[in-house]
């Protein structure tokens, strides 16, 4: 019954955005539902605690949509939000994103850190992350790997958190992000435009960001953000969540989760198997996306030769390999998905749907699959289209060898559990990888 009610106050979230705040065209579909990608997949961001790339043209609502959802999931007022954000530009120091040195305490000769607001909130969003130049987006890299804030001898690490960071397309004034961050996001997203229609609506809604602003809360959460107790525990802030949610629901009759509610949440989505026919699925991509018949693994420093045997599959099409990270983040997040639909387990429909999401800022592709793809009827950009292409090329094969597949996997556990019986043979990367695992071809 939790679930249910825990399942239905985020869908009243997700409408409430929708209708008042964040005004969108649905552009997803999943059993049998509409939505809007950016919302939704923004909003299980939030709840899941996970990493999310916003991109965009600029005024199309990227930053504004990750307040607003922040603002409800984490019962924080608009302005202690605003207050946490940090900008992305050239002259963006560790002093203003992490912390600085109490100067009263260090002319004593104590060594106190004053931790920045970004640091210490749970909601962490960095607007136009492109405009840091490429040897300062080392400074966020491990914060936002872990919640681990370091600054002189002192450390600072978030209970919980999510990140947001947008950027705008490139211009002359944007960088480009460096593979490593790019890889601690687990999905990317465009925030698009929602049609003339709608936009002539949103002209008419200057007030809207005023519903979720409440000068006393905001007062009171920045006090107290920046007061310590007992030395070094912060002040307990959840008297100040709970003021502000219901201030929220007396102004927009939306019910706003406790911190209590949201670890529910997580644990009820953590809880979620994965089906047999998804496991297959996700395993038929990351053999595609690593797997090199003459290298071992993809490297981004070789290339595959023309006519190789395995030019029909992806691995042909990338140069980089897939990391570590992308599996997990496809597997969080098919749980949300299955969660939200209220799905008993995360299922192909699922891991199908969040597959581009979290492959487009990942893969680099060859310069030959781009060019095939740039001038395809698209909705979308370039690299989440050539992502999306990819990942029904994958499910096709997937649907034609699932028989084969699902048999092979089950002969390769029990091979592993002493039976002897022949190993499974296929042409797909995949039976490579599970006669590599078997110790019947070389690692």
């Amino acid at each position: 019954m939790a679930v249910q009610e825990h399942r239905g106050k985020i869908r009243d979230m997700y409408t409430f955005i929708s209708e008042r705040l964040y005004f969108n065209r649905p552009d997803l579909s999943v059993q049998g539902e509409s939505a809007n990608a950016t919302l939704l997949l923004s909003l299980l961001t939030a709840l899941i605690g996970g990493k999310a790339l916003i991109i965009g043209e600029p005024g199309l609502g990227k930053t504004t949509a990750a307040e607003y959802i922040c603002s409800l999931l984490y019962c924080l007022p608009l302005g202690v939000i605003w207050s946490g954000e940090v900008s992305g530009h050239p002259e963006q120091t560790e002093e203003k994103i992490v912390g600085r040195p109490n100067l009263g305490k260090l002319n004593q000769g104590e060594e106190v850190v004053v931790w920045s607001t970004f640091a210490r909130l749970p909601v962490k969003i960095v607007d136009e992350i492109n405009r840091l130049p490429e040897t300062k987006q080392s400074l966020i890299l491990d914060g936002l790997e872990r919640g681990k804030w370091e600054y002189l001898s002192q450390g600072l690490i978030n209970d919980e958190f999510c990140l947001f960071a947008t950027a705008n397309y490139q211009d002359q004034g944007t960088n480009t992000l460096v593979p490593p961050l790019l890889d601690r996001f687990d999905i990317v997203v465009e925030s698009k435009h929602p049609g003339a229609n709608i936009a002539s609506v949103i002209g008419q809604s200057s007030a809207r960001e005023n519903l979720l602003r409440h000068a006393d809360s905001e007062g009171a959460f920045l006090d107290a953000l920046l007061r310590p107790r007992n030395g070094r525990k912060a002040v307990d802030v959840e008297p100040l969540h709970r003021g502000f949610a219901k201030v929220v629901h007396e102004r927009c009759g939306v019910v706003l989760l406790s911190r209590a509610q949201r670890q529910a949440v997580r644990q009820e989505i953590a809880a979620l198997p994965m089906a047999l026919e998804a496991n297959a699925l996700l395993r038929m991509v990351l053999a595609e996306l690593s797997f090199c018949c003459k290298y071992g693994q993809k490297r981004s420093s070789e290339v595959c030769d023309e006519g190789c045997h395995y030019t029909n599959y992806l691995c042909y099409e990338v140069r980089n390999c897939a990391s570590n990270r992308l599996p997990g983040s496809v597997y969080r997040y098919a749980q949300a998905l299955a969660w939200w639909c209220g799905s008993p387990h995360v299922d192909v429909e699922h891991i199908r749907t969040i597959l581009p999401y979290a492959l487009a800022h990942r893969t680099q592709w060859r310069e030959s699959y781009l060019l095939a793809r740039e001038h395809e009827r698209r909705q979308e950009p370039l690299l989440l289209h050539a992502a999306r292409h990819a990942t029904a090329a994958v499910l096709h094969r997937f649907h034609e060898q699932r028989h084969d597949i699902l048999a092979s996997l089950g002969t390769a556990a029990r091979v592993l559990d002493g039976d002897d019986l022949p190993p499974p043979q296929g042409d797909h990367p995949l039976y490579s990888e599970i006669r590599r695992d078997l110790g019947l071809e070389p690692v």
